[in-house]
């Protein structure tokens, strides 16, 4: 099907922008306009004029037939004073590519650890043997982050020849490559060298080749048993608002993750925990206490001792101290020293990326950064779809925060009068009362958004 002459200048003007570096207040103030005008006019809810068109190609030095002639012609036809990086943006990678001779990218999964989790990363050899561990090759972006990003989209757009749905399915196919190339420019000059192939603990093997360890993330699956029950007796009608919490995944990119391999300890006093150490944990969780709230623990039913994650357990441990529940015991550790801002300079990238992409109405790019965020999480503990790296640490305690940012939210409800009414999935939460006075309503990575309005003691 061909695109229609106001499609073909949505797409162009989106390319543009990406390759100029602008937002739309930029270029909504260089062509006599408001943001949200331009905005309406890139989502299609308004047209272009013909005034509009003159504008445009004015402000991006062209003549206004090129600038109608599409996204790969109208990129052609750019000045080269308007690309704030064209010495490098058309052969700038996300990476920089493997020096001369070319050597096995990731070492074997029984290759040597990284170095120990205290030390600074090493300088580089000169030489080293094919025998030697090895070291990550790193060097710094030619520009900030999110333009590693933002150039990914525009040549993707660009190949597709303004097509956003080939675009886009081109770049969601690599998003696994491409966020970790994201990952290891991120990491340039970080204080801490992490280990890629540390030895699997032997808690975090799986137990059959096609079923899982024995590490529970603490799931939520939650439902207010009284609230129903009063609902379906017919004693109170109560109206509920379901809400969707924002790119759970992505803010939960900012946790404690263990650096180097983990090592075992046992604690005999049952209460000893380092907050400068993550890793998984053995713990008799104690008494919840409040059937009000759910547990952080999730779903979980079974009594007894089990294995939890870093952020897990320290949710169990602030809600001992607030009198939620009795404190838990830790019985094991599996821990390595940690750091809360090892994915946090790719994190702010894939943010500032997301909330510009939303601002404009730019669903490819809104749709490559959320593939990019959560294919991170699902494939680097042991997947065929990633040979960067083998964390199945990681993956379990980025999944478990998740769940312990969607726990702090309900929390925050409860305390701001709501009625927490269920809590369910990595994003889903549904209270009774007015939301709006506790949580601001958005698609920003601190706002939610509101699925669907019911009534409990109505239609059930």
């Amino acid at each position: 099907m061909t695109m229609s002459t106001e499609e073909t200048l949505r797409l162009t003007v989106a390319a543009l922008m990406q390759l100029t570096r602008q937002r739309q207040p930029d270029v909504a103030a260089a062509i006599g306009l408001t943001q949200p005008q331009l905005s309406r006019r890139q989502s299609g809810k308004s047209a272009w004029t013909l005034t509009d068109c003159d504008r445009l190609a004015a402000h991006w030095g062209m003549p206004t037939l090129d600038l109608l002639a599409g996204p790969t012609h109208a990129a052609g036809c750019l000045p080269a004073t308007r690309r704030p990086t064209v010495d490098t943006q058309t052969v700038m990678p996300l990476a920089p590519p493997p020096p001369a001779p070319p050597a096995p990218r990731r070492a074997a999964p029984t290759a040597t650890p990284a170095p120990a989790e205290t030390a600074p990363a090493p300088a580089p050899a000169a030489a080293a043997p094919s025998s030697a561990p090895r070291t990550p090759r790193r060097a710094a972006p030619a520009g900030p982050l999110p333009d590693l990003i933002r150039d990914r989209v525009a040549a993707a757009l660009t190949e597709a020849r303004g097509d956003a749905d080939a675009a886009q399915a081109a770049l969601i196919k690599r998003a696994v490559p491409d966020v970790m190339e994201l990952f290891a420019a991120s990491r340039v000059g970080g204080r801490y060298e992490h280990s890629e192939f540390p030895p699997t603990a032997d808690i975090l093997q799986k137990r059959r080749q096609k079923g899982s360890d024995a590490v529970w993330e603490g799931r939520p699956k939650w439902r207010s048993a009284d609230l129903h029950r009063a609902a379906r007796a017919g004693h109170i009608t109560v109206d509920v608002t379901a809400l969707d919490m924002n790119a759970a995944y992505l803010a939960a990119l900012k946790t404690w993750l263990p650096i180097g391999k983990l090592t075992h300890s046992a604690h005999s006093e049952g209460d000893h925990h380092d907050p400068k150490r993550s890793g998984v944990h053995l713990v008799d969780p104690g008494e919840w206490t409040t059937p009000d709230l759910p547990s952080p623990l999730g779903s979980r039913q079974e009594p007894g001792p089990l294995w939890i994650t870093e952020p897990t357990l320290r949710a169990l441990i602030r809600c001992a101290e607030m009198g939620l529940c009795t404190p838990p015991k830790i019985m094991e550790s599996w821990t390595s020293g940690a750091s809360e801002g090892l994915l946090e300079k790719m994190r702010r990238a894939l943010v500032t990326v997301r909330d510009e992409a939303i601002a404009n109405n730019d669903e490819v790019t809104t749709e490559y950064v959320k593939s990019m965020y959560s294919k991170f999480v699902s494939t680097i503990g042991e997947s065929a779809a990633n040979r960067e790296i083998r964390r199945p640490d990681w993956m379990h305690i980025i999944r478990s925060q998740a769940f312990v940012n969607l726990w702090l939210k309900a929390h925050k409800a409860h305390k701001a009068g709501l009625t927490v009414v269920q809590m369910s999935g990595t994003d889903e939460l549904h209270v009774s009362g007015n939301w709006r006075e506790v949580f601001p309503e958005g698609r920003g990575l601190s706002q939610v958004k509101a699925k669907n309005i019911y009534t409990l003691g109505g239609n059930e």
